[in-house]
């Protein structure tokens, strides 16, 4: 079988990843080849020549004078992703050794364009509701969707019939660690994710805190977070899975502090992987990975001082937490190989229906 997957065209699929639905697509595009199938993957150039796939190849979006003179032209980044994705899809009619199309893109086109391919295709949705997919999938009735927790075919419930397929960590990659004194956090720095949080929660619990991730909204980091940097209170960068994992595994607990509804979580899946107890905001998918007792904290609605000062006051019960126990919960309920083998599954399902 061969598997097309498309990505988002402005980040290549490479480590470090720049998100998660990076991550996502990476892990799967390897696992998917273990599992002998063929893979084909659009996405930015630069894909990591590691993983031996095959890369869609799309031609640059060409603009006269007089087009870009147009009061009404959008932003280009905006036409040039629709062009690219158009360009996919139209040559997916010329490509009969393609057996199924794996969307993992944010765009609408895929979806609005999946009837006019020969090939089944099926969407993940990595996020909650936009007004970019959800009138494209009201379009397409028959579309196939996969949510990534049971949060997100929720949020999705009205708009498409979602099957739920978690994501996972590998094991062999995230391995144990023997803790430490400080905490962690990673991930994408914009204020969804809201690291400034994080930061006060180790504030107000004494407690050493590394920052990792990159900088994706350069404002949000020099407005709200880089106050709050000191010798206590560090950033260390965009890192790489080996620098991420020593990180994580040699940290005594990882905070995650969503100010949105986080699709699933990927961070906490790894910090739990390496046996690092997480400390949770109850928003969206993490509170269906992050369940063994007091790592779950403040609810949506809660008021930003509430949560801090609510994390700061668990903290000391999730520190103490048997790390062996916390990796042996993730090996159990975070495994990516169940994840490869659903998607897998799902695959040949659309090929013989």
């Amino acid at each position: 079988m061969k598997v097309a997957l498309l990505a988002h065209d402005r980040f290549p699929i490479i480590p470090p990843f720049s998100g998660g639905l990076e991550s996502f697509t990476w892990h799967l595009a390897r696992g998917l080849r273990r599992r002998g199938m063929d893979v084909v993957v659009f996405a930015a150039p630069g894909s990591d020549p590691r993983l031996g796939i095959e890369e869609l190849d799309v031609q640059p979006l060409v603009l006269s004078d007089a087009a870009r003179n147009d009061v009404a032209m959008p932003p280009e980044a905006q036409v040039r992703e629709t062009f690219s994705y158009m360009q996919v899809m139209r040559a997916f009619g010329n490509r009969p050794d393609i057996d199924v199309v794996h969307n993992n893109s944010l765009h609408f086109l895929p979806i609005v364009m999946s009837a006019a391919i020969p090939q089944p295709m099926v969407t993940t949705l990595h996020t909650p509701v936009t007004p970019w997919l959800e009138p494209a999938l009201r379009l397409t009735p028959t579309a196939h969707t996969v949510a990534v927790s049971d949060s997100v075919a929720q949020l999705w419930s009205t708009v498409t019939p979602a099957r739920v397929i978690r994501n996972g960590v590998d094991p062999h990659e995230w391995r144990p660690g023997p803790g430490g004194d400080a905490l962690v956090w990673s991930g994408r720095i914009v204020p969804e994710k809201a690291p400034h949080v994080a930061a006060l929660i180790a504030s107000k619990a004494g407690r050493r805190l590394r920052i990792a991730g990159p900088i994706a909204d350069r404002q949000y980091f020099e407005s709200k977070l880089e106050p709050l940097l000191d010798e206590h209170i560090t950033y260390v960068g965009h890192l790489d899975t080996e620098q991420l994992r020593e990180l994580a595994g040699h940290s005594a607990a990882s905070l995650v502090t969503p100010a949105w509804e986080e699709p699933y979580g990927l961070v906490a899946a790894e910090a739990m992987a390496c046996g690092t107890p997480v400390l949770a905001v109850a928003r969206g998918g993490l509170s269906e990975i992050v369940r063994f007792p007091g790592g779950l904290t403040s609810q949506p609605g809660v008021s930003e001082a509430e949560t801090v000062a609510g994390a700061a006051a668990m903290l000391p019960l999730v520190v103490a937490m048997d790390r062996a126990r916390v990796r042996r919960y993730a090996l159990e309920n975070c495994s990516l190989e169940a994840t490869v083998d659903a998607y897998a599954d799902l695959y040949r399902e659309l090929v013989h229906a």
